[in-house]
């Protein structure tokens, strides 16, 4: 038997992932990438645009699940990068306070979350970049919109699984909920 622990952060296979979604709920980070004026006051919403394992384009927020022995600061920044390139330069809130705490159930109609694959709890954020978005890995897009856009039926309707709602709690967390 060894003395040694293993602490290098690591992914789960697959096997143990969905043995773990099955048995406890899994942490999240995710982040809504905003743009901000010189007085701090947000002015466009970046929103994700996605394919779905079904075929289905949707538009999504930054998440992603926390690794293990990863603090939740740099989870947060590595799906940044992973979703808006190298070159987005997010400010990372000083204080890592979400705006909220978003609790996905595989059971529709619990919360206005739903992850058909797990139960999941999400810490949220906002989070400002002043860089060149180039989304990476599955994302075929990032489109920027102003706080209105963002919060017409027509985008909030195209985000499934509860972002819609996510979004605007976010919206009015900042005060651009219209």
């Amino acid at each position: 038997m060894s003395d040694m622990t293993e602490t290098t952060p690591g992914w789960l296979s697959p096997d143990e992932l969905e043995m773990a979604r099955a048995s406890m709920p899994i942490l999240y980070v995710e982040a809504v990438p905003v743009r901000v004026d010189d007085s701090g006051e947000v002015t466009h919403i970046g929103l994700l645009l996605r394919i779905g394992p079904d075929g289905t384009v949707s538009r999504t927020l930054v998440s992603g699940r926390v690794l293990h022995h990863e603090r939740v600061r740099d989870a947060l920044l590595r799906h940044l990068e992973k979703d808006l390139g190298p070159v987005a330069l997010p400010r990372v809130p000083a204080s890592l306070q979400p705006f909220t705490v978003a609790e996905y159930f595989p059971t529709l109609g619990i919360t206005p979350f739903h992850d058909p694959r797990q139960h999941a709890v999400s810490l949220a954020y906002i989070v400002p970049v002043t860089g060149d978005c180039r989304p990476r890995q599955d994302a075929l897009d990032l489109v920027w919109f102003s706080p209105e856009e963002a919060s017409s039926p027509v985008v909030l309707d195209e985000m499934p699984g509860g972002h819609g709602v996510l979004l605007k709690q976010a919206l009015a967390y900042v005060g651009r909920l219209s």
